[in-house]
C-alpha cells in the first residue's frame, strides 16, 4: 500500500514538474542575446511548380557540392573538378542584384523553366533585398560576390580587407535573404591571389571561376552576348557560363540565348550547395548596425527616383 501511495505521488510530481517545464521559456545556457530579424519578410522558399512551355529548356540535372576544402569550378583557372558532360552547361550571373535586370534575368529563365547561379554584389544586396529574394523564391541558387567589387588583388588592400569583402559581403547577402546562401564565391574580374583561394580553402567555400566569359560588360548589343557565348561553347562543347544580371543588354539577350542553347543539343546543370555558409558572427552583427542607422542613403539615383509617367 505505502509502495502504491509513493508510486502515485512520484507519478504527480513527474507530470507537474513536465508540465511547469512545457510552461516555461526555452534559452540556450549562455547563449548570446539574439540579434532582431533585419528582413521583414520570412527566409524565401524555392517554388515549386510544373513548366508550363512543353519545349522548355528545363535542368538536366542538379548537382550538389560539397564545399568541404574549398573546390574550384572553371577551366579558366581550375582544372581538376571536370565534372560537366559533353553538351551540359551551369548559367551563372554576377553583379546583381539590380532593379529592371534582374527581374528580366529571372524572366528568362523562369520561361525556360531553367536555373542557374547568382553572385550578387553585397552593396547590391543591401539596396534591393526584395529582388534578391525574388532569386532565392525562384529557386536559383545563390552566393557571394564581395561587399563592394573591389578587386581583391589591388595593392591598396591589406590581407584583411581582402578578408573582410569577403565576409562582409555574404554576411550582407545574408541579411537581405534572411537566410544563409550557398558558400560558393566568385572574385571580382575573376581575380582571386593565392593567399585568398588558400583562405576560401580553410573556409568551406567553393570558388568559381569560368569556362566561357560572354564579356558583356565590354558590349552593348545584346546581339554581340550571344555570339560571345555561342562561338565559344561550340568550340568547346560545355561549360560554365558567366554573365551579368546587371548589365540590361544581358537580360534582353537571355531569351535568345536560351533558346539557341536548346536547339544546339545543350542541356542545363543546376548546381546547389550541400550546406549553407557559415557567416561570422562580427560582420553579421555589423551589416545589422549599419542597417539600423539613419544615414543618407548611398544607392544610385536610377534606383531611386524612376519616371513613371512623362
Amino acid at each position: 500500500m505505502r509502495s502504491a501511495a509513493g508510486l502515485i505521488f512520484a507519478s504527480a510530481v513527474s507530470l507537474w514538474a513536465a508540465s511547469a517545464q512545457a510552461q516555461a521559456p526555452k534559452a540556450a545556457v549562455g547563449a548570446p542575446a539574439a540579434i532582431p530579424a533585419p528582413a521583414p519578410a520570412a527566409a524565401p522558399v524555392p517554388a515549386k511548380s510544373t513548366c508550363a512551355n512543353p519545349d522548355a529548356l528545363g535542368i538536366s540535372r542538379t548537382v550538389e557540392i560539397d564545399t568541404t576544402g574549398g573546390p574550384g569550378f572553371g577551366f579558366e583557372h581550375f582544372k581538376q573538378l571536370d565534372f560537366l558532360r559533353d553538351k551540359e552547361v551551369v548559367l551563372t550571373f554576377d553583379d546583381g542584384p539590380w532593379p529592371v535586370n534582374t527581374p528580366a534575368v529571372l524572366k528568362a529563365l523562369a520561361d525556360e523553366c531553367t536555373k542557374g547561379v547568382f553572385f550578387p554584389i553585397g552593396k547590391h544586396a543591401t539596396y534591393h533585398p526584395e529582388i534578391l529574394k525574388q532569386v532565392a523564391a525562384a529557386g536559383h541558387t545563390v552566393g557571394g560576390h564581395t561587399w563592394a567589387h573591389i578587386a581583391l588583388t589591388s595593392k591598396k588592400l591589406t590581407e584583411q580587407q581582402r578578408i573582410d569583402e569577403i565576409e562582409k559581403g555574404f554576411s550582407a547577402v545574408k541579411w537581405a535573404l534572411g537566410s544563409a546562401p550557398a558558400p560558393f564565391f566568385r572574385a571580382p574580374a575573376l581575380q582571386h591571389p593565392p593567399e585568398i583561394v588558400t583562405y576560401l580553402g580553410t573556409r568551406n567555400m567553393a570558388i568559381f571561376s569560368c569556362d566561357i566569359d560572354s564579356f558583356d560588360f565590354k558590349t552593348r548589343k545584346s546581339e554581340q552576348v550571344i555570339t560571345n557565348v555561342m562561338t565559344k561553347l561550340d568550340k568547346l562543347g560545355k561549360g560554365i557560363i558567366l554573365m551579368h544580371d546587371f548589365q540590361k543588354h544581358t537580360a534582353e539577350a537571355l531569351p535568345t540565348l536560351l533558346r539557341k542553347l536548346k536547339a544546339g543539343g545543350y542541356k542545363v546543370v543546376h548546381m546547389r550547395a550541400k550546406a549553407p555558409v557559415q557567416t561570422i558572427a562580427s560582420y553579421d552583427e555589423a551589416i545589422v548596425k549599419d542597417a539600423k542607422l539613419p544615414t543618407v542613403s548611398s544607392r544610385p539615383v536610377n534606383s531611386v527616383v524612376q519616371t513613371v509617367a512623362e
